[in-house]
């Protein structure tokens, strides 16, 4: 008899097959039930080791399964594991998945790359190729998607195309978080506070209140501060500071069939921009030293001699609204998932990476984002199982950019890089040329940019899975997908002599408007083989789409050519249009084999997949300012890997290994050296070869239900950068990160914790950029220190 919708609420919370009747008669309890991927073994019980791995229970297949089930390479990390380590926001989850790269400090998600693929645009016409997901909500707009980690239930990350699973734009991958929902009949809360070094200060805390039998409220805050760790040799603060704060309402009804989930969340952030230093070496720094005389960088390699002038801001204030419904036909459970996001945001940097005013960044957006999903799953005990859905989304974003510089050092530099002479300033250089000039106010070059997109699409899908007898099972998935985007930018002409020639390269009479409709058909192929209760060998086919967009700095006349040269006046009238670019799309191959070994006390993962990721959006400087525009293939292959063992009653262990090789052809129109097809065979290098991970976890008994317990974790991440034209000098050398925890965890409810984050105060950064002209080629964002803290943990049965 199907159990009521309530009854099978309670038991996918608890999480585990031995507290649930109902999923230990279905098919899913002869599988293997451990997490997979990198779920850690924080994800144990911290009291004491159990006797065999405890699984992680996921819905990334819009069904509630074992993660180990699941025939896809993924990372399930559980909410108590997210807390115990530190995780800042959900770019950190990165570190914790292999095949996963590119975190960095501020609210951009365009490095984060998985298994090579990602965005090259960080404007707002286009989308990122990695995916994030929050309670089912999409949040993929730079600024906006970068929320903090608390009070969590778990969190699932994708390797691999996941467009038929989870819709928009997750060509790459996908990052899936779950926050704590409401439980009725459940009287819990815990609060925990971390201090550390720097004014390193964080406060969390949550409290589930039941009204009665069938409906339930759960409050959590968050408060996260920290000093800046990066030394700024033009002076000022310390850079790479935050301060953060959270606040989530949720609710949960639960009557018979019926399930009602209700999510309010605000999030206000203030921290730092990205952090740049210029490589002091290279023909870029030549050249600009040439044009400009000697410059000296104050401070050590991995410190900050940066004039900040456009100040230094990553602010953000972020509100999300979240309405889940289902209701159980005994055949088949209904699902209705309405999520709602506002987002403000306000961006500063000094993108030059020197004491120089040459290129200072601002970036001001807002926006709001909706979704509607509808979804239909059966609940039949037959061979054959499906699921239907049908989606909507509509976005309206409204973005000021402005770019910003010294105008006699534009002057000097490019009178030097065309003329080959040195120029003092602007009125040395135009004198050269026989005409006056008239500085600005400020003596500043300030030009600016605004885009209003309004963006919509939908999608409908279906997916059926026939299982041939109990050790072999085929499915089949099929998904439509349909984007339109309407897009206007407006570039008027600076307040200065120097005109519209250096950021933008044209200026626009009024707003330049376009709008484009992508369509696609997404197929997924899966075969699943059990080759007894705990093995699992699978194989599939994917097809992967992301949609395309518009440059936000780039503009085309009416003949499809890019706009340039200080063209002034473009209008709508005059045929002038857009910078629309077409979608990317990828055909990904995978295999792959889980177990788990010794009487369940090891798990193995292993997976190789096989790629060809084509019509890559990359942005290209031709004949205007920065435009996207489709360039090249990529054919990609790699293994990952992850064991997860019990050593014993005190310890367990976990390694996990990726190794990726990538071949870039069809570069002529990016690449920086002097023989345009240099660059052809490159690797995608903003995505490290090798990743690995070991993480020994402890557990020793004291009596009484205390315990001594320790972690000792290691992160490494081989040589990455270069750009495609593979320059030494922008190199990031290969490092690794260790991090040790020593606690106690008493008879009762409470935990306290030291721990040394970066250990060994390895120094490195997210990434670098070649760059070209007046700004130099750099490296950004620093890492963050060697950190001690001490964590206190109560709470509350």
């Amino acid at each position: 008899m199907i159990n009521s919708r309530r009854d099978r609420r309670r038991d996918f919370r608890r999480g585990s097959a031995h507290n649930s009747e109902s999923f230990e008669r279905s098919p899913l309890a002869r599988a293997v039930t451990v997490a997979i991927a990198a779920s850690l073994p924080a994800v144990l019980s911290h009291t004491a080791h159990a006797a065999e791995i405890e699984e992680v229970i996921v819905t990334a297949t819009k069904r509630a399964q074992s993660a180990q089930e699941i025939p896809l390479a993924i990372t399930a990390l559980s909410g108590d594991f997210t807390r115990r380590a530190n995780i800042n926001d959900v770019k950190d989850l990165v570190a914790y998945s292999p095949g996963v790269s590119g975190n960095s400090q501020d609210s951009f998600i365009d490095a984060i790359s998985i298994r090579g693929v990602r965005t090259q645009d960080f404007g707002v016409g286009g989308d990122p190729s990695a995916a994030f997901f929050k309670n089912d909500l999409y949040e993929g707009r730079n600024g906006s998607a970068v929320t903090s980690l608390y009070d969590m239930e778990r969190t699932e990350i994708l390797r691999g195309p996941q467009g038929f699973l989870f819709g928009r734009n997750s060509i790459g991958g996908a990052f899936s978080v779950h926050t704590a929902k409401a439980e009725v009949g459940n009287s819990s809360a815990y609060v925990e506070v971390d201090v550390g070094e720097r004014g390193h200060r964080v406060v969390e805390g949550a409290i589930n209140l039941p009204v009665n039998d069938t409906f339930a409220m759960r409050l959590a805050g968050y408060y996260s501060e920290e000093d800046g760790f990066v030394d700024n040799g033009f002076g000022g603060p310390d850079l790479i500071e935050h301060e953060k704060e959270g606040f989530r309402w949720s609710t949960t009804l639960e009557d018979d069939r019926l399930l009602i989930q209700t999510m309010l969340e605000y999030e206000t952030r203030n921290q730092s921009g990205s952090v740049y230093r210029a490589i002091e070496e290279g023909a870029s720094w030549d050249t600009l030293e040439a044009a400009l005389g000697p410059i000296e960088l104050r401070g050590g390699a991995f410190d900050a001699d940066s004039d900040q002038i456009s100040g230094d801001a990553d602010d953000a204030d972020l509100l999300t609204l979240g309405l889940k419904v289902e209701y159980d036909f005994d055949f088949a459970t209904l699902t209705s998932n309405t999520g709602y996001k506002d987002h403000d945001y306000f961006y500063t940097e000094d993108y030059d990476g020197t004491p120089l005013d040459l290129n200072n960044y601002r970036q001001q957006q807002t926006g709001d984002y909706l979704q509607q999903e509808f979804r239909l799953t059966s609940n039949g005990s037959g061979p054959l199982s499906w699921y239907t859905g049908a989606s909507f989304y509509r976005e309206d974003i409204d973005a000021l950019f402005s770019f910003e510089a010294s105008e006699d050092l534009m002057c000097a530099y490019y009178g030097y890089a065309y003329n080959g002479i040195t120029f003092s300033g602007c009125a040395d250089l135009y004198a050269y040329y026989g005409s006056p000039f008239s500085s600005s106010a400020d003596g500043r070059l300030i030009e600016t940019g605004r885009i209003k997109g309004q963006y919509e699409g939908w999608a409908a899908y279906v997916d059926f899975d026939y299982a041939f007898n109990d050790g072999l099972d085929a499915a089949l998935g099929i998904r439509y997908s349909e984007d339109d985007k309407e897009f206007a930018i407006n570039v008027p002409e600076p307040a200065s002599d120097l005109g519209p020639y250096w950021a933008y390269t044209f200026a626009t009479d009024g707003f330049v408007r376009g709008e484009e409709r992508w369509d696609d058909t997404q197929l997924r192929l899966q075969l699943n083989y059990r080759p007894g209760d705990d093995g699992l060998v699978y194989a599939s086919y994917t097809e992967g789409f992301k949609a395309g967009g518009f440059g936000s700095f780039a503009l085309l006349d009416a003949n499809g050519a890019p706009v340039g040269g200080g063209t002034t006046g473009a209008s709508q009238a005059a045929g002038f249009q857009p910078n629309a670019f077409n979608p990317e799309v990828v055909d990904s191959f995978e295999v792959g084999y889980k177990n788990r070994l010794f009487d369940g006390r090891a798990a193995l993962s292993l997976a190789a997949f096989l790629y060809q990721y084509e019509d890559l959006q990359v942005v290209v400087a031709d004949g205007g300012a920065s435009a996207v525009e489709n360039v090249g293939e990529v054919d990609g292959y790699g293994v990952e890997g992850t064991l997860d063992v019990v050593l014993n009653d005190y310890f367990d262990l976990y390694l996990a290994l990726s190794y990726l090789d990538t071949e870039a052809t069809g570069l002529e129109g990016i690449c920086g050296l002097d023989d345009p097809n240099g660059c052809e065979g490159s690797s995608l290098f903003w995505a490290p070869e090798v990743t690995a991970a070991a993480v020994v976890n402890g557990n020793l008994p004291l009596g009484g239900g205390a315990a001594l317990t320790g972690r000792l974790e290691v992160f490494y991440e081989s040589e990455r950068g270069g750009g495609f034209e593979g320059l030494s000098e922008t190199e990031i050398d290969p490092f690794t990160d260790v991090t040790l925890r020593v606690g106690y965890q008493s008879a009762r409810n409470w935990s306290v914790d030291v721990y040394a984050e970066n250990l060994t105060n390895e120094d490195t950064f997210d990434g670098q950029n070649n760059n070209g002209g007046i700004v130099p080629a750099h490296f950004f964002g620093p890492k963050r220190p060697r950190t001690i803290g001490v964590r206190l943990l109560y709470s509350w049965q």
